[in-house]
């Protein structure tokens, strides 16, 4: 079997650009709350302290904005950290390392120095975990100047944006989503990066378009098999990249289908869905035909019952309906 077409899980291909990244470069070091257990963290960091030590993987106490501050200045004096927080939500404890210092401090320095840190949240959507271990907060990374912010939903992403987030001299936000770490898909053995800042066509279309991120790109797929068995041909944009975004991509297909919709896995006001309709209709307004549509959740809290959860995260369903909804 070639080495593009071998199968690895979500979670092992982050667990393999660790691995490549920590063997090529010394400069690269991973920290933060449970590296050494795979309740936290999964399959993502297996074997990494028994390869490489407690001195490049270590294991944090919990104290956020400590080893943020920590991490934010090893990458000022020439490393390259990972600072990891097993459950996104907390990483509001490390606002004030994370967007008044890794984000500034080369636009202070007149680019004469570089924060290349790579900040690593897991979103863990879904199991009941309520209101506090739930959320998903990339929008508000992705409003910070000076800050990349990825998002991959595929294995092969997963690995490709992990060595190019450690690789860039910025600060990148990556955020995965623990739902996907089963999922799995062809992985290449040899280390290879996915451009940031680059979007990817998952599925052509001609009649409308569905723009998404993370899991959502998944269930757009989904969305537009089911559509095609009823003639309804979608054309699906996995964004990958929030921050910078892939504009040409985004106004190329709505130029071609005039019609849009948008699935993110975070909130509908004032969220990642409302930036991109902002975008095209400020820039492309003249190709819409039609009203463009927002999946996303509804501006509540994460429910703590599994009931309310498939009420609550929204699916292909939803998309299926914003799609017939405007494609009349």
């Amino acid at each position: 079997m070639s080495s593009d077409k071998r199968k690895l899980s979500y979670g092992l291909a982050i667990n393999e650009a660790l691995l490549q990244m920590m063997e090529k470069d010394s400069s690269v070091l991973l920290c933060g709350q449970g590296v050494k257990s795979p309740w936290y963290v999964g399959a993502t960091c297996k074997d990494l302290v028994q390869k490489f030590g407690e001195d490049r993987v270590i294991d944090t106490p919990i104290s956020e904005n400590a080893m943020t501050g920590a991490a934010v200045g090893a990458a000022l004096t020439g490393m390259r950290p990972i600072i990891l927080y097993p459950r996104m939500d907390f990483m509001l404890y490390a606002i004030d390392p994370i967007v008044n210092e890794a984000a500034n401090w080369s636009y202070m320095l007149g680019g004469k120095a570089s924060v290349p840190v790579v900040i690593w949240g897991i979103i863990n959507r879904k199991g009941e975990q309520g209101t506090q271990h739930s959320q998903s907060l990339q929008t508000m990374f992705a409003h910070i100047p000076g800050l990349k912010v990825v998002m991959p939903s595929t294995p092969y992403d997963a690995k490709g944006l992990l060595i190019a987030a450690v690789q860039d001299d910025n600060p990148v936000v990556y955020i995965d989503d623990r739902q996907l770490y089963n999922l799995e898909g062809d992985v290449p053995d040899e280390m290879y990066s996915v451009p940031i800042g680059k979007g990817i066509i998952r599925k052509e279309g001609k009649d409308i378009t569905v723009v998404a991120t993370s899991y959502m790109a998944l269930k757009a797929v989904q969305a537009a098999e089911l559509l095609e068995k009823e003639g309804i041909h979608v054309e699906v944009i996995d964004l990958r990249s929030l921050k910078p975004i892939d504009k040409e991509l985004l106004f190329s297909s709505i130029k071609k289908t005039g019609k849009l919709v948008i699935a993110d896995g975070t909130w509908k006001s004032y969220g990642v869905a409302a930036e991109i309709s902002a975008l095209v209709t400020e820039n492309i307004f003249e190709y819409l035909k039609a009203p463009i549509k927002r999946v996303a959740l509804p501006d509540t809290p994460a429910p703590a019952s599994r009931t309310l959860e498939d009420a609550y995260y929204p699916d292909e369903k939803e998309i299926i309906k914003a799609v017939k909804e405007i494609n009349k």
